[in-house]
């Protein structure tokens, strides 16, 4: 004998729970229908579920999980929806074979909330930092349509193919700022200990510095000095830089400064053309309304001016105005998707054409990415090769002469 977990409902249409001590999740069934109630769900109550109801009691609205983790769920429950499997058996199955504990007690506690009588959609709800605006309007679109299959599948899609464009920008962030932490620490590490080596032997010897020697040694003099000061100061600076973006002024200010950064500015358009297009183009498709949709839009744009321009957009389609016409009133898109979005709206197939728009940027996005880094590597390279070579001039000058004076 075992104890059974169940859910059921009454014909007045009031949801109840239950426990049973039964050999058989069938005895449980026959058991609820002679108490003419419907069954929803039976579930054994074993040492696994007490443990698994445990975990998710210390999950709180605030746990986040990767976005490797989030793809592969949405991706295994889409596979277990669409062969027909009942969500909250698709839920156990999910739940037994998660290894992210985090994960595992999330989707413990939102099974409990379909078990209390709650959607799906509302469920997600409870975790915004899992689930954002864009994934619970999808599922409440599906769930009102009939369409949770078709939703989840364009989800894994979607996250799939946003997941690989984040990472293409920051592989472009990433190599210049590993070039340049490699020689500010090259550079720091000659100030330090190689050029005070050569000062105290120039020192020893009496002779008379060159004009660059001089200021090299002075400037790491400096450097050897004041380095724990310095370090602060770049924390210092650091930190209030991100305390001005927190402010929604400074994020407008530093946004507005990114997208002027020559080559960068540009990238960082091209991305926000193409999340724009797949997101607005995967939510109308799934059936969510256009202005519910351009909300969630600007929210995930990535840019404070470009999020404005949308939420601005979004009035004038409240207005009355076609989503091209608004869209082309904000400046930041090229005549190629205003055109692309117009025929959209003119043939009935808007979303179609935006799935096109973001396809063609994913591509501009590779490419220009390509360039970038392909630019910076040389001039990165000449800079460093620059600033050390300058340190090993200033350092052999002081030789050289003395070498000549010795001739002479």
């Amino acid at each position: 004998m075992s104890i059974y977990q169940w859910k059921g409902r009454k014909k007045t249409g009031e949801y109840i729970t239950g426990q049973i001590d039964a050999a058989s999740p069938e005895i449980v069934i026959d058991e609820l229908h002679k108490n003419n109630i419907y069954p929803i769900n039976v579930d054994k109550k074993s040492e696994f579920l007490s443990m698994q109801l445990t975990a998710s009691k210390e999950i709180s609205s605030k746990t986040k999980i990767n976005d490797d983790d989030l793809i592969v769920f949405t991706r295994q429950f889409s596979s277990l929806v669409d062969s027909g499997v009942p969500i909250l058996q698709g839920l156990s199955i999910m739940i037994e074979q998660q290894k992210n504990k985090n994960l595992k007690g999330i989707l413990s506690k939102i099974k409990e909330n379909i078990e209390s009588g709650g959607s799906l959609s509302d469920s997600f709800r409870k975790f915004p930092r899992v689930f954002n605006d864009l994934y619970i309007n999808l599922v409440d679109a599906g769930e009102k349509g009939g369409v949770l299959d078709k939703v989840f599948r364009r989800l894994s899609v979607y996250f799939e193919k946003t997941l690989k464009l984040k990472r293409k920008v920051k592989g472009a962030m990433i190599y210049p700022i590993i070039v340049l932490s490699v020689a500010f620490a090259v550079i720091v590490i000659l100030l330090t200990f190689v050029i005070p080596v050569f000062a105290n032997l120039f020192a020893s010897v009496g002779a008379k510095l060159p004009a660059l020697t001089q200021e090299v040694i002075n400037f790491s003099d400096f450097v050897k000095s004041y380095i724990l000061y310095i370090i602060i100061a770049i924390g210092v600076i650091i930190f209030l830089v991100k305390s001005y973006y927190k402010k929604e002024n400074g994020r407008r200010n530093i946004d507005r400064l990114i997208l002027k950064i020559p080559l960068m500015g540009l990238l960082l358009k091209k991305v926000s053309i193409a999340r724009f297009s797949r997101t607005l183009s995967t939510m109308i498709e799934s059936g969510v309304p256009i202005l519910s949709a351009l909300g969630i839009v600007s929210k995930i744009s990535g840019n404070k001016i470009i999020e404005e321009s949308l939420i601005k957009a979004k009035e004038d389609v409240a207005s009355g105005a076609p989503l091209s016409a608004a869209i082309n009133k904000t400046g930041l898109f090229p005549p190629l998707v205003i055109q692309m979005i117009m025929v959209g709206e003119k043939t009935g197939n808007l979303d179609a054409m935006l799935a096109k728009v973001a396809d063609y940027y994913d591509e501009e996005v590779d490419n220009a990415v390509t360039n970038l880094t392909s630019m910076m590597e040389p001039a990165l390279i000449v800079f460093l090769g620059i600033v050390v070579g300058v340190l090993v001039v200033a350092m052999y000058l002081p030789i050289f002469n003395l070498g000549n004076a010795i001739k002479g």
